[in-house]
């Protein structure tokens, strides 16, 4: 067993990893080993591990969005999409583009935007459960 270990802290060493335990005590080492290797593995799903400016926040009825935006931007470069589970701002200062996902699915119609001079406010309604049913036949012998 003990070359087990020896084995284990020789790869880890390999891997530049720190010794022993005490790669358990440094969270944001482990976060950024985390999030280097879902970048390599799944690069799709590294959108999900990137921070964003976005405040989310969720009513019974309402996903609540506030975004800074900054003082004196012109609003009409930027543009708002709304999609059932995401908003998409483009056109920020400097050339920005972010992505925010939303917890909830929501009615994308429903979106209101307010500008105050500094914050963007997005409010969109939640989407409704279905109350869609159905009876299934179970088939067998």
């Amino acid at each position: 067993m003990a070359l087990n270990w020896e084995e284990l802290e020789q790869w880890m060493e390999n891997q530049q990893l720190p010794k022993g335990f005490d790669v358990f005590r440094q969270s944001d080492w482990i976060e950024n080993y985390v999030r280097g290797m879902m970048n390599k593995a799944i690069p799709a799903a590294s959108a999900a591990f990137q921070t964003t400016n976005a405040n989310v926040a969720e009513t019974k009825r309402f996903v609540v969005v506030t975004y800074p935006i900054g003082e004196g931007i012109d609003l009409a470069s930027v543009r708002l999409l709304a999609k059932e589970d995401r908003l998409k701002l483009s056109g920020l200062p400097g050339g920005k583009d972010e992505t925010i996902r939303l917890p909830k699915l929501v009615l994308p119609r429903t979106c209101q935007a307010e500008y105050d001079g500094a914050v963007l406010k997005i409010k969109l309604r939640k989407r409704p459960p279905s109350k869609r049913s159905h009876v299934a036949m179970i088939q067998g012998k």
